[in-house]
Formats: structure tokens, C-alpha cells, sequence
């Protein structure tokens, strides 16, 4: 194994800075599609690493390099993961296989219960309206899925902002869109440095929305003023924090008090003309999470070699 099989531990590490200038440049469906994509390759890279750094120390293992009928000699010629680092990386992976099976664990139960819930809905249309003054809509994936509206929301809109909210919500349901957000959840659950994917992926998620209701209104400017009214209506309505965990909304996922949110961010979006060029960035973030692709399989081939080697030796 040679020094380049660290290489995919330190692709996270620029992912985030260029995240948000994919999201902001690009169309929003190949934005999300980059962007999930990669976070989940960079991610299988980062724990492929960790894995081979872990191996490669428990081959050093006498007892394990007898038993495996590998030669120490070989092994410590041609194999630059030092006993340490291997310890290092084997509690790092143990800390990744706990932090992905608990988030698979709770996205799993969430995705059940939302399937569930959307079952005890009586009937086949997907569109549901409950009885509450707070504004609230979102999407909730199911067989079939339902599109969850608040009178208090119905109340905030005329019939026309009305067709943009179902819109919108539809595009989520159409789009199977709570599996790229569980799928770029996951990655940063396994690598932290990934998290603020989270974020610009939720973001390109209800511009994807945003673009089809434009599509379907072809009105930009209306499709604006929908989702501004609305974030103020469930702002002076008292909000809404129920919010099911595997479902999407026009307001976007709830947030810290403290955070802001990302509705100034996509009404600007929506004055300005339809995202149209970009792709030379994403071209470039094709090619770099390609790179980290190669650079992991490159390592799986390079241990490979060593254990050969040290097989024969």
C-alpha cells in the first residue's frame, strides 16, 4: 500500500466549500443528483479507507499473519500503515459502523411510520386537509403518498397560490425526494465532514419542487410570492413542528431558532431567470468525485497486491 490510499479520506474535506455554488449555479435536479451522488461516493470512499487501514494492521498480527498464511517480512516491506495508525483507523471505523447503522435504524423506522401513516388516511387522494389553524404542507412518501395541507394554509392563499402549493408538494411525491435526503443523511452520518451536503441537498430538494410548480403555473414571479406567503403564514400562525421525519415540504425541513432559513434564498431564486449555465462546474465535480472513486479503488487494489505478495513470500 502506498501513500495515495490516504487521498480518499482528505476528498470530504473540499466537498462542502463548492457545495453551495453547485447548488446555486446549477438546474436544481442535476444539483441534487451531483450533489447526493457524491456525498454518498466520498463517503463509501472515506469508510473503504478505513476498513483497509484497519486490515491491513490486523495482518500485521503474527498470530493473524500465521493463520492467514501471510509473510511478516513482505508484509512490513511493502505495507506503509503502521501498527498506530491501523489501531486509529479500526476505532474510526467502529464509530462509522455505529453512527450509520443507528441513523439506517431511524430512517428505516421514520420511513415505516410515514408509509403507515399515510395508509390510515382513508381513501386513494392523495390530498389530505386537517383541521388546524397553524399553516403547514408537506409531502409524505407512501402507497399511496399523501400531500398533507393545513386549513390553516388553505386559509393564507388564493385558489391560484393553492394549485402552486400541490405543485410543489406533487414534485416531492413524483420524485421519490425523501430518498436523496435520506441518502446524503447517511453519508454524513458516516463522515461528518459531509454534513453541510445536508443542507445544500434539502435546499436544491424545494428548488426541484419550486421549478416544477413554475412549470406547471408558468408564472416564476407567483411561484415567489406562494412560497414567501406562505413561510408567513406558518410564521404568524404559530408555526408547525410536526413535521414527519421522511416527509418534505414547501416550508423545508424544520430548523434551529437560530438558523436561518433557506425560503429568502429560493424566493431570489425564483425572481431570477431559470439556472442555465453552471455546467462546467459540474463537470469539474463530476470529474473530482470521480477521482475519489478511482483513488479508493486504487487502494482496494493495492492491498490486494501487498496480500498476494505476501501470500507468495
Amino acid at each position: 500500500m502506498h501513500l495515495a490510499v490516504y487521498l480518499p479520506l482528505l476528498f470530504p474535506l473540499f466537498a462542502a466549500p463548492g457545495a453551495r455554488r453547485l447548488a446555486d449555479r446549477l438546474e436544481p435536479r442535476p444539483a441534487t443528483l451531483l450533489l447526493t451522488g457524491g456525498a454518498v461516493v466520498l463517503a463509501a470512499g472515506s469508510t473503504t479507507v478505513l476498513g483497509l487501514l484497519a486490515l491491513a494492521g490486523l495482518v500485521r498480527i503474527p498470530l493473524v499473519a500465521r493463520l492467514a498464511e501471510l509473510s511478516p517480512a513482505v508484509l512490513a516491506r511493502d505495507d506503509p500503515a503502521r501498527v498506530p495508525v491501523a489501531v486509529v483507523a479500526a476505532l474510526l471505523l467502529a464509530v462509522v459502523a455505529v453512527a450509520g447503522a443507528r441513523f439506517a435504524y431511524r430512517r428505516l423506522r421514520a420511513v415505516c411510520a410515514a408509509f403507515l401513516e399515510a395508509a390510515c388516511f382513508p381513501g386513494q387522494n392523495p390530498l389530505v386537509i386537517v383541521e388546524q389553524r397553524a399553516a403547514d404542507a408537506f409531502a409524505m412518501p407512501g402507497l399511496p403518498g399523501r400531500i398533507v395541507v393545513s386549513t390553516g394554509m388553505l386559509d393564507s392563499l388564493d385558489a391560484a397560490e393553492r394549485e402552486i402549493l400541490l405543485a410543489h408538494e406533487r414534485a416531492h411525491l413524483r420524485g421519490h425526494h425523501y430518498l436523496f435526503m435520506a441518502a446524503v443523511q447517511l453519508a454524513a452520518a458516516v463522515n461528518p465532514l459531509l454534513r453541510p451536503l445536508v443542507g445544500q441537498v434539502a435546499y436544491t430538494l424545494e428548488r426541484w419542487a419550486d421549478e416544477a410548480a413554475v412549470l406547471e403555473s408558468g408564472d416564476r414571479r407567483r411561484v415567489a410570492v406562494t412560497v414567501g406567503k406562505a413561510a408567513l403564514a406558518a410564521k404568524h400562525s404559530g408555526g408547525r413542528r410536526s413535521l414527519p421525519a421522511a416527509a418534505l415540504g414547501l416550508l423545508g425541513r424544520p430548523r434551529r431558532r437560530e438558523e436561518p432559513g433557506p425560503v429568502p434564498r429560493r424566493v431570489a431564486a425564483l425572481l431570477s431567470p431559470r439556472p442555465a449555465g453552471g455546467r462546467w462546474r459540474g463537470t469539474v465535480a463530476a470529474a473530482y468525485v470521480t477521482a475519489a472513486a478511482l483513488c479508493t479503488a486504487d487502494a482496494v487494489q493495492d492491498l490486494h497486491e501487498v496480500l498476494k505478495r505476501a501470500k507468495g513470500g
